[in-house]
């Protein structure tokens, strides 16, 4: 008798946004762009994005998203796993704090950094350790707070991007379900790391005096070259995961790319062969949330009740670093939550003293 071996599930979906909106005016204002509202949306698809509070972080969002995505899913996770650009903190991770503040304990909690990619590249992770047994019930979260990195004076990257989170929570079961996670398909070029980079503020450049450009510190995207990839990347990625599907895109009966730019998400969806009426997102109001993008569109399709349960899914996202990744699935039949992001709470009552002015730190002994 064969056994056949469990896969992912989508069991819950959850989704943060923070309260304050930007138009595209507001963002020309704010940083006195040679720009406007029509070359914004004709080139971006974008009108409006969110913009995080400054007492609210990446964790805040993170952690209502999760909530969220719990209690769609009425049932909690047993391990935690955070996609995100934007960390709280350089150390320790996001992760095991949001873990710390869902009350799931001392379940396993960590960072993922593939930045665009990032929620596919854990939803990829988390369908693994299903499939091999290492958990049941993995909670993914994409969250960011780009408005931290973006340059206000810079309009390649100012009038794209915006803050939110999105998470799904999983669990195992049957390939045949409604939600079940079919194939996934993931890769990197490190060639193109220099496309879409912040070059200040890592090993490489600590500048902990902050003596580089400040525009070494912000955000930086070679646009025209991102374009290419991204539509090359996902274009091949979504073919690679629908052959291993054994699905022809015919088959593909809802379609959600990363909310980047309308233009490239119509160039793949053209290529792979997928009609405009099966192409699904929420660009147009929340702008390119990164690591986010993927389960906001699927957050607030689903609320919409816009694709019958079990309708053959395609995924796919292009980020950083360079990196890619696709999904194909079943439409999950869940019903999505929605949560305004949580007040922080400290996690400990001691706080860590810092000596002003005492960096380098010199361990030369005379």
């Amino acid at each position: 008798m064969t056994t056949v071996s469990p896969t992912a599930v989508i069991d819950g979906i959850g989704s943060c946004l923070p309260p304050r909106v930007l138009t595209n005016e507001d963002v020309r204002r704010r940083g006195v762009l040679d720009t406007s509202d029509e070359w914004i949306r004709s080139r971006t698809g974008i009108a409006r994005r969110r913009a995080a509070e400054d007492d609210t972080s990446t964790g805040d969002l993170a952690a209502a998203a999760g909530r969220a995505a719990q209690e769609s899913a009425q049932a909690p996770a047993d391990l935690l796993l955070v996609a995100t650009t934007t960390p709280d903190r350089r150390c320790p991770a996001t992760a095991p704090e949001v873990a710390h503040r869902l009350g799931l304990g001392t379940v396993p909690a960590f960072d993922l950094a593939a930045v665009c990619s990032g929620f596919l590249y854990g939803l990829t992770v988390a369908t693994a350790l299903i499939r091999t047994g290492v958990c049941t019930r993995p909670l993914v979260i994409g969250a960011e707070t780009y408005s931290r990195i973006i340059d206000p004076l810079d309009r390649d990257t100012a009038v794209i991007f915006g803050d939110g989170a999105g998470a799904v929570l999983l669990r195992a079961g049957d390939r045949a379900e409604p939600g079940a996670i079919a194939s996934t398909d993931w890769g990197s070029d490190g060639a193109g790391s220099d496309l879409i980079t912040i070059a200040a503020g890592g090993a490489r450049l600590p500048d902990p005096g902050r003596r580089l450009c400040r525009d070494d510190h912000y955000f930086r995207m070679r646009g025209r070259e991102v374009y290419g990839q991204a539509v090359r990347r996902m274009t091949e990625s979504s073919r690679a995961v629908l052959a291993k599907s054994g699905w022809p895109p015919t088959a593909v009966g809802a379609f959600i790319g990363h909310q980047a730019n309308q233009r490239i998400l119509d160039s793949v969806a053209d290529r792979v062969g997928i009609p405009p009426r099966h192409c699904f997102g929420n660009l147009r109001d929340v702008g390119n949330t990164a690591a986010a993008s993927i389960p906001l569109a699927l957050a607030d399709t689903a609320a919409h009740r816009q694709i019958r349960p079990g309708t053959p899914t395609l995924l796919t996202a292009f980020g950083g670093g360079l990196t890619w990744a696709s999904a194909a699935l079943t439409w999950p039949a869940v019903r999505p939550r929605a949560h305004s992001p949580e007040p922080h709470r400290t996690v400990s009552t001691t706080r860590p003293t810092h000596r002003r002015n005492s960096w380098p730190l010199s361990t030369t002994t005379s």
